[in-house]
């Protein structure tokens, strides 16, 4: 849960043969390894969610509707604990999501299927670590500059499972956050 609020203001940045894309990270979903029934690991260990076993730093590609979502793997390898990635506010690159995703600009990572689509992510990036600076990564903002706007938590949403677990967080007012904009001030 605390990476799941820390990631919010760093960057996610994508090198790929579109050139580089990166947007501020405004909007996280905590996935425990322990009572989460809305976990892709809660069931234990298969071929498809491998990955959250896997030490933390690591990318979690999976499909879900047909679409791809992106977690970072948050726990010591066994533990599977991830932070599903939902928003970003692009930051650079713009065209190429653009060219990916043909919508406006809010539009153009909000939500995790969305933000796959436009940084041009999928399984072959599972597994990437997202430490080493290539590829894939996160990082610190250049400047540290962290935005005013407050921190908020709320239920996930988009899951039929352990609906109530306060472990989504977002940028308050962000127009890049996607579904509901209702939570407690954390």
């Amino acid at each position: 849960m605390q990476v799941a609020r820390e990631l919010i203001s760093k960057h996610l940045a994508r090198r790929s043969s579109g050139g580089l894309c990166s947007g501020v990270i405004v909007e996280t979903e905590a996935y425990l390894a322990v009572n989460d029934l809305a976990s892709h690991s809660y069931r234990g260990r298969t071929r498809k969610n491998a990955t959250m076993f896997g030490r933390a730093g690591l990318l979690c590609v999976y499909l879900i509707h047909a679409r791809h979502c992106l977690n970072a793997v948050t726990e010591s390898r066994g533990v599977a604990s991830a932070v599903l990635i939902r928003a970003v506010m692009p930051l650079s690159g713009i065209e190429p999501m653009r060219d990916r995703r043909r919508c406006p600009q809010p539009d153009l990572a909000r939500g995790p299927a969305r933000l796959c689509e436009a940084l041009d992510v999928d399984r072959r990036l599972d597994g990437w670590d997202l430490t080493r600076g290539t590829r894939i990564w996160i990082e610190p903002p250049e400047d540290d500059v962290v935005e005013e706007q407050p921190i908020v938590v709320s239920p996930r949403i988009g899951t039929t499972s352990a609906r109530d677990l306060k472990l989504r967080f977002f940028r308050r007012n962000s127009p890049f956050v996607s579904g509901c904009r209702i939570g407690d001030i954390f």
